[in-house]
């Protein structure tokens, strides 16, 4: 059984085209997420999805949102724009966990599975020592994520052509930030 996990961070269509927050690409994204586990699901041990799932995080939401700490309206908890996005339909993850029922919830790492494992504990539990991510955004949520990941100790990959950022300047900032905790950046194509 490999020891590697794949997190798929919030590819929910409240972050694509047409949703409340849209990330240029989330469709794509999502589309392309799914094509790759399709095809590469004998590489991981373990499959995770990761969601926004707010009820009330405070300030995190805003009418007058800057965009930086406070967003528009998203990831509302049992609405339809907060369930998995459709592309992941046939994905058949081994573990869900639902993040920012009230807080911010950036990180995958703040969230809990449906039986309150937190994502370290899921991890840990399954004998997991190396992850990837891939999801949305990748200036925000993939970014959280990834550095918690490695701050927990996994060695943690992002697979950059399977995430988008919020801007391509988020970007650029996420992956410095990515670079200097040790956080390796590649394309899924170069596994």
């Amino acid at each position: 059984m490999s020891t590697r996990a794949l997190l798929v961070v919030d590819v929910q269509p409240t972050f694509c085209e047409g949703g409340e927050l849209p990330v240029d690409g989330g469709n794509r994204v999502a589309q392309d997420v799914a094509a790759y586990v399709a095809a590469h699901r004998d590489r991981y041990g373990l499959v995770v999805t990761t969601q926004d799932w707010h009820i009330d995080p405070g300030e995190h939401f805003s009418s007058e949102p800057d965009f930086v700490n406070s967003w528009p309206v998203h990831g509302v908890a049992e609405s339809p724009n907060a369930a998995l996005h459709p592309a992941l339909a046939d994905l058949a993850a081994d573990v869900a966990v639902r993040k920012g029922q009230y807080d911010h919830g950036y990180s995958g790492f703040d969230g809990a599975d449906e039986v309150g494992r937190s994502l370290d504990q899921v991890l840990r539990e399954a004998d997991v020592r190396e992850v990837d991510v891939v999801g949305l955004a990748e200036s925000h949520c993939v970014k959280f994520t990834a550095l918690d990941a490695e701050r927990h100790g996994f060695e943690t990959r992002v697979l950059t052509d399977l995430t988008a950022p919020v801007s391509a300047e988020q970007g650029e900032q996420a992956h410095r930030e990515l670079t200097e905790a040790g956080v390796e950046l590649t394309p899924s194509t170069a596994r």
